[in-house]
């Protein structure tokens, strides 16, 4: 297999977002990346969705996650009748799927194609350390056709961006960072990107900032009140964003604070693209949940108290942007309104 992940930042190689290895998968804490480089080292299947849960990974960090959860799900039943290890895995995936509530129907196709894996290589006449390889397999395959789904998305999102222009970001959007700067930087433009912080856990700061310092580029992170001045101010070209949900009507489910900066975009007359594809397991707002943490993170700056003790936080982790903010939604089929994602579907 020829890795898709050449050339992107140190964040974004397979080993440092989540690796099956004898009995264990390791994950980047990425909820202390940079200012230390440590590894949550989970022996159960059920601690790596723990992991998903209390945010080590996010952005596209639980997919694989998952994938490699699966992997360790099929060590803990290595040994045992094919009736177990079946059962054994259905269960995992469901644990490993709902570890977040919102993404919950995009994991479940992460985890089904580890178990039409698994079902395979049972046919096959595969066992034990065989079997616990296969799925490791499947992980590696599953994050690789994504990198390189995303290179097709980078290079469409990068035909938007005026030679050495100005970008925006919101929180961290994974595969498609690594995979537009990596474009850009073959082009030869030296785009300068701007990262709002992303409380509580400054995604934006410390992940999506590291990654394009990482690669080279100029990188300016501004705190998540000072957007809408700033696009006007250092002359922002494009905003961009992931979508944790983009549902088959055109609404936009991702990591909160992207809908004020969309509105204020919207107002400067700056083009707001998404990259994504359409989940047709939510064709309106009404079958998606939107995940409410521990409200204590929002009075919490990396482990220190904002707050006296009595007052309140409240923290939804995601918003929603409403079609009309949209200039387009990205896809590795080309790019769509939101008003016509049913085409996503056809072509």
């Amino acid at each position: 297999m020829v890795r898709a992940d050449e050339g992107v930042g140190f964040l974004l190689r397979y080993e440092n977002v989540a690796w099956y290895e004898d009995g264990a998968v390791q994950i980047l804490d990425r909820r202390i990346y940079p200012i230390r480089v440590e590894y949550v080292t989970c022996t159960r299947h059920e601690e790596v969705a723990q992991a998903i849960a209390d945010m080590v990974t996010q952005s596209g960090g639980p997919f694989l996650a998952a994938a490699m959860g699966m992997a360790l799900a099929a060590w803990e039943v290595r040994e045992k009748p094919e009736a177990d290890i079946l059962s054994h895995l259905e269960k995992a995936a469901y644990t490993l799927s709902h570890a977040r509530p919102t993404t919950s129907a995009k994991m479940e196709r992460v985890t089904a194609q580890a178990m039409d894996a698994a079902r395979q290589a049972l046919a096959e006449g595969r066992s034990g350390a065989s079997l616990v390889e296969a799925l490791r397999e499947n992980a590696l395959r599953q994050i690789n056709e994504n990198y390189i789904r995303y290179t097709a998305v980078g290079k469409l999102l990068a035909d938007k961006i005026p030679q050495n222009g100005t970008i925006m970001t919101q929180c961290f959007a994974e595969t498609v960072v690594g995979t537009l700067l990596r474009e850009c930087r073959d082009r030869g433009n030296a785009v300068k990107v701007i990262c709002p912080e992303t409380r509580p856990y400054f995604q934006g700061a410390r992940l999506t900032a590291s990654v394009a310092r990482d690669m080279g580029f100029d990188v300016t992170v501004v705190t998540d009140n000072m957007p809408a001045y700033v696009m006007e101010k250092k002359h922002v070209d494009l905003f961009t964003s992931a979508a944790d949900v983009i549902t088959l009507d055109g609404h936009i489910v991702n990591k909160v604070g992207t809908f004020q900066i969309a509105l204020a975009a919207r107002y400067w007359g700056i083009p707001y693209f998404v990259t994504g594809s359409p989940n047709p397991s939510h064709p309106d707002m009404s079958s998606v949940v939107i995940e409410e943490r521990d409200p204590a993170l929002a009075m919490d700056a990396l482990g220190t108290r904002t707050t006296l003790e009595g007052v309140k936080g409240y923290y939804p982790a995601f918003d929603v942007t409403p079609p009309k903010l949209c200039d387009g939604v990205v896809t590795e089929k080309g790019i769509f309104s939101p008003f016509d994602l049913k085409r996503y579907f056809e072509s």
